[in-house]
């Protein structure tokens, strides 16, 4: 461990392993880290006896639930958007060559006591049960004037400015129920709150015609998922960076980060060894996140921003309304169960390879708004039906205090309550942005998943 490295990352969740194969294919010379024996970090997926391991050590897996080797069940579950940024690196890296996809079968949100499929076009908004007739006009029209929209055609703009006019005074000017724009902006532009509606539209109309051509090019819903579980994701960008001469080493225990006089960072100590490299990537709990951290690292760098409840659940059926679809999205808005947050229902199936057959699993999560975390998932669970088993976490959201700019140390950020991963992409390009100087820029192409 004497060489010199451009780059130490550590860490290998998905965020870190995406980073250290951009970084590999940009030709930097990068050694990848983790404590664990295991690839994915927060971010792994388990069977079931690492499962049982984790939650019940004192007991072993029920044999009717199948096979060991038949499960891989995801700790963060988030799927993947077709025309979304994570397609865009998968693709531009040549990752997909590794992993298989296959599509999620539905989008569904909550509204009123009950769940219906999001509506992704002005037809499918005419036909949907989550509006009433009037509403459905003004939909229409709302839908059409975000498909008809171009910047360089003011006819097209009806009067809007979508740089200067906030989401709220749009949805105003269509006359959109609160409900209505409860599952446009949750459940299509996939907000995790209702700040965006005071902001300007274009994000919001963005992110809205991401989702309706997602879900043109894929019909069922816009969602894509790797066979095999989530795990395979930071594996397969491992494989990208040790192709273009990235170094791992797991099971590797990092007892210190280490800085200079001027306190920038010059190196990695494990054991009595120490390693040097200009820069450092790493996920929170190397840099004071948790009893886990790595000493040296001085002040305070990361700081808990909120926390995050995820029950995962077993189930022997699909989920009652959703036509017995084997995998689904569902996004339960705030407002709709008197919440700042939203819940999301994330679910798999055997289809996906990762539970034996006839099982289903359910993952539930929210972000942590009052002392009785189980009782704020209780909308999501009762949707489920019966549950055969429940497997419950709650893990701190941990946040960087500093752009790492000074000190040479890019600390990455805790995977949040979303079931989608286009916040894991903004953080990879915002500490791409910070550690190469400039945006990370890929091509455009697409994924096809099997059949």
């Amino acid at each position: 461990m004497d060489e010199e490295y451009d780059v130490i990352v550590l860490g290998t969740g998905l965020t870190e392993c995406i980073l250290s194969g951009l970084l590999s294919v940009e030709g930097k010379k990068v050694l990848h880290m983790d404590r664990n024996d295991y690839y994915g970090g927060d971010s792994a997926s388990l069977n079931l006896t690492q499962l049982y391991r984790k939650f019940r050590p004192d007991k072993s897996p029920p044999a009717e639930l199948g096979r060991d080797r038949d499960y891989a069940i995801d700790l963060i579950p988030k799927f993947i958007i077709a025309s979304g940024e994570l397609t865009k690196i998968l693709v531009h890296t040549e990752v997909t060559r590794y992993l298989e996809f296959k599509q999620i079968a539905g989008s569904f949100v909550y509204r009123d006591g009950k769940i219906s499929k999001v509506p992704s076009t002005e037809m499918e908004a005419v036909k949907s049960p989550l509006m009433g007739l009037f509403e459905k006009r003004r939909a229409k029209q709302f839908f059409e004037f975000l498909q008809n929209w171009k910047d360089d055609d003011p006819a097209t703009h009806q009067g809007r400015n979508l740089d200067t006019d906030t989401m709220e005074s749009i949805y105003k000017y269509f006359n959109l129920e609160i409900g209505t724009q409860d599952f446009i902006g949750h459940a299509m532009a996939l907000y995790l709150d209702d700040d965006y509606k005071k902001k300007p539209a274009r994000p919001t109309y963005e992110r809205i015609i991401l989702y309706t051509s997602s879900m043109a090019r894929w019909g069922k819903s816009p969602y894509l998922y790797p066979l095999y579980g989530l795990g395979e994701l930071p594996q397969a960008f491992a494989r990208l960076s040790a192709i273009y001469g990235g170094t791992y080493m797991l099971d590797k225990q990092v007892d210190e980060i280490v800085l200079d006089d001027a306190g920038k960072f010059v190196g990695v100590r494990s054991g009595d060894e120490t390693v040097k490299a200009k820069q450092v990537i790493g996920d929170p709990s190397y840099f004071g996140a948790g009893a886990s951290s790595a000493k040296g690292s001085g002040k305070m760098r990361v700081v808990e921003e909120h926390k995050v409840i995820r029950a995962i659940c077993f189930l022997k059926h699909p989920i009652p309304g959703t036509d017995d679809s084997d995998s689904v999205q569902i996004i339960i808005p705030q407002n709709q169960v008197n919440r700042r947050n939203d819940i999301y229902i994330a679910m798999v199936s055997a289809t996906h390879n990762v539970c034996a057959k006839d099982n289903y699993v359910a993952i539930v999560s929210t972000i942590i708004e009052t002392d009785r975390p189980e009782m704020e998932i209780a909308p999501g669970l009762q949707l489920l039906g019966p549950i055969y088993d429940k497997f419950v976490s709650i893990s701190s959201l941990y946040t960087p205090t500093s752009s790492g700019l000074d000190d040479n140390i890019f600390i990455t950020r805790s995977y949040d309550a979303t079931s989608h991963f286009e916040t894991v992409v903004e953080d990879v390009q915002d500490v791409w942005k910070r550690v190469i100087g400039k945006d990370l820029v890929l091509k455009k192409r697409e994924i096809e998943p099997t059949e």
